[in-house]
């Protein structure tokens, strides 16, 4: 079982910057693919970013890339997401996911509870 605390989420201006962290329980966390989601209000959850075990592969949507760098320590257990020059369509809730394949865009295992960004004009 692996358990995701999700933070560094908050308000900022169209244009600004934010890093989402998630903290992973257990000490096998490099095994892991971990990926970050997102869901609007109304909307379904769309996958935003993922990284392989290793941190070697990464992939991002269309919509974030250039813009979103996703990272991971593994000796700290942590996935991260850093967002520039964020958007008013980038507000959501932002969802870390962790799955038993050691990489993955599509199957995860586990959630965290999210953590909301809001951009504003």
């Amino acid at each position: 079982q692996v358990q995701l605390v999700e933070s560094g989420g908050g308000l900022v201006q169209a244009g600004g910057s934010l890093r989402l962290s998630c903290a992973a329980s257990g000490r096998t966390f490099g095994r892991y693919g971990m990926g970050w989601f997102r869901q609007a209000p109304e909307k379904e959850r769309e996958f935003v970013s993922a990284i392989s075990g290793s941190g070697s592969t990464t992939n991002y949507a269309d919509s974030v890339k250039g813009r979103f760098t996703i990272s991971r320590d593994n000796a700290k257990n942590s996935v991260y997401l850093q967002m520039n020059s964020l958007k008013l369509e980038d507000s959501a809730v932002y969802y870390c996911a962790a799955s038993r394949l050691a990489y993955t865009t599509r199957s995860f295992d586990y959630w965290g509870q999210g953590t909301q960004v809001t951009v504003s004009s």
